[in-house]
């Protein structure tokens, strides 16, 4: 039975996948410790790795509905982003022994509401509106951004594309979906490195160890994934970016709720 939630839990996280372009980690992360009762360590390890088959399998459905030649032609931003969160990746996955939990999580929560909450405002302005930074400016802010949106991502276990797309919609003013399919480029290096430095510093037990609850998320989020894509042609994407704005509101929430199950 437990694998069978698994499965369907995975599967309604794998549709934001396909859908937005995210991993769905801020929502299996506090699914994974409170739900399913795995220490935070654990949850995070079991989370990247069906984060990193969720991202990928939703970009590569992707490639079906958004023009391939359009991602390829903002390449640049990836580059720019991955420069400073793959070192972000590593250091913080190095770091997730040492830090003060707590703050973490209270510094993450900030975040995801201040991006929640501005995202949802910028929805309400033209399409395309960009806040014009200069082309040194995205160079620098994407770099910062990027470092930081790794840092958390490896420490918490997460894709980062609850911060990605935010990020890349509003230093650069792309398209919802456009940023979707770049924040899927930008989440599967930066997942691969947090997952081999957790390898180097705790193993993958957690993985081998609840090897068919893994497996049974993972296939419902290929699935979830694919039905997301579909839906992804009929929808508009001020919808999306509305509805991204309300996820990274819930997601700050359930981070406090996760820091409170914690210390009880």
């Amino acid at each position: 039975m437990k694998n069978f939630y698994s499965f369907v839990s995975g599967g309604i996280i794998g549709v934001l996948g396909g859908l937005i372009g995210l991993g769905g980690a801020e929502f299996r992360l506090p699914l994974l410790n409170i739900a399913f009762k795995f220490n935070l360590k654990s949850a995070i390890v079991i989370n990247l790795a069906v984060s990193l088959v969720t991202v990928t399998f939703s970009l590569l459905f992707r490639a079906f509905e958004v023009d391939i030649f359009l991602v390829w032609s903002h390449s640049f931003i990836v580059l720019n982003i991955l420069s400073g969160s793959l070192y972000g990746s590593y250091i913080g996955a190095g770091l997730v022994s040492k830090v003060n939990e707590t703050m973490l999580k209270k510094i993450v929560f900030a975040f995801l509401m201040l991006l929640g909450i501005v995202l949802m405002l910028h929805s309400s302005l033209e399409n395309h509106y960009t806040f014009g930074f200069s082309p040194l400016a995205s160079f620098i802010l994407g770099v910062v951004c990027g470092y930081f949106i790794g840092l958390a991502s490896s420490m918490l276990g997460v894709a980062g594309g609850e911060l990605i797309i935010p990020t890349i919609v509003l230093i650069y003013g792309t398209d919802i979906k456009l940023a979707g399919s770049l924040s899927l480029l930008i989440s599967i290096p930066t997942l691969l490195v947090s997952l081999y430095k957790y390898h180097q510093k705790m193993g993958l037990e957690p993985i081998t160890h609840n090897k068919d609850f893994a497996l049974f998320m993972a296939g419902g989020s290929i699935i979830g994934a694919f039905g997301g894509v579909l839906l992804l042609g009929s929808t508009d994407s001020l919808f999306i970016e509305i509805f991204l704005g309300c996820l990274l509101i819930l997601s700050a929430f359930k981070m406090l709720l996760m820091k409170r199950r914690n210390t009880q």
